[in-house]
């Protein structure tokens, strides 16, 4: 899908909401809609089309934004959406989830010929089913990220004494030698005890015989976001290790197959839910199932108890439970996937068999 017909999709949302423009100044939202990658934008967009749509940067960016949004009219000036909303006449949205008190203010006192109207989570609500172009992206940060991983297991990267941090550093550096622009979020490398930690950020912790290590990582590639986490085992796994990791794994397994369109969030997430339940590990579930990943690496929509809505074909979204058991250690399995009509394709490829270092 190119951007012009992005903006087209946006106006059959204008006209539903009574708008005769949108001001988008998010930044990932005037990438989705113009393919900017500058640090200062902002588009209207007219719902006659593309002839009274109008793009804004200032002049650090001339020669930048002449060669990404060569098919719209582009204004150098600054600030961006008070340039705009000066141009603007008749019924026009903005984005009243970004823009703040004082920057509502300003706009108020800049427009002449519009009159403002809240209008957030118009563009968002495009963003929850991706394109093609859009889905290949978030393949080739998926792969990005498996063969970065293959990479540090396959070295030793993951061999006593190591420390957190290390391995981290390591895993994010072997992203980037294979083609990823940098990593999605800084990773969460946890070796032992910490691994009972959800969001453990590495410590100088040295990797030991016998140590869970759980990686959440993921591969930035074109803006999009992947997301996977693996959790192995350094030496002989203990018995109650391998059962943890069977269990998740059997509840990894239950949440990826209810990916069907028209499905509810809140039952994925329960469908996973209940085999962790069931095996009296509910309390040891402690955050949602998923979520979707593109421009951000975490967007709509929510796989969790107080999700809302349904899935679609085309929804990129993460599924990750986990169990944590404090003072021992836990387990998080996590793929990307995008629902198909007929069964979710799996982008992020590596095993999910317990991995032995």
């Amino acid at each position: 899908m190119s951007y012009a017909a992005r903006r087209t999709a946006l106006r059959h949302e204008l006209q539903a909401a009574d708008l005769d423009a949108l001001l988008v100044t998010d930044l990932l939202n005037v990438r989705y809609l113009t393919g900017f990658t500058g640090s200062n934008a902002a588009v209207l967009v007219d719902a006659r089309g593309d002839d009274a749509t109008v793009f804004c940067t200032d002049g650090r960016y001339l020669t930048q934004s002449a060669r990404q949004v060569p098919d719209l009219e582009r204004v150098i000036d600054r600030p961006c959406d008070v340039a705009l909303v000066k141009r603007a006449r008749g019924r026009l949205g903005f984005e009243s989830h970004r823009v703040t008190v004082d920057g509502w203010e300003a706009l108020g006192q800049a427009a002449d010929g519009a009159e403002l109207h809240r209008a957030g989570g118009l563009v968002e609500k495009l963003r929850l089913v991706k394109d093609e172009v859009e889905i290949e992206a978030l393949r080739m940060a998926c792969a990005a990220a498996d063969r970065a991983l293959a990479a540090l297991i396959g070295h030793g990267g993951l061999r006593a004494g190591r420390t957190e941090r290390e391995v981290a550093r390591e895993l994010e550096s072997r992203m980037l030698d294979h083609g990823a622009e940098g990593p999605s979020f800084a990773s969460i490398v946890a070796f032992g005890a910490n691994s009972a930690v959800p969001h453990h950020s590495p410590t100088d912790a040295p990797l030991q015989a016998g140590d869970l290590v759980k990686l959440d990582f993921g591969a930035l590639v074109d803006g999009y976001h992947s997301d996977m986490t693996r959790t192995l085992v350094l030496g002989k796994p203990a018995d109650w290790q391998r059962d943890l990791y069977d269990l998740v794994a059997r509840s990894q397994a239950a949440g990826r197959a209810a990916l069907e369109p028209g499905v509810a969030v809140s039952d994925v997430d329960r469908a996973a839910r209940e085999v962790i339940a069931r095996a009296g590990h509910g309390d040891d579930f402690l955050h949602g199932l998923g979520h979707g990943v593109g421009l951000e690496i975490h967007e709509a929509p929510a796989l969790s108890k107080a999700g809302d809505g349904t899935l679609s074909a085309g929804m990129a979204v993460t599924v990750e439970p986990g169990v944590y058991l404090p003072g021992r250690g836990g387990v998080r399995i996590e793929d990307t996937l995008v629902v198909r009509e007929s069964a979710p394709e799996l982008l992020t490829l590596t095993t999910k068999e317990l991995v032995v270092v």
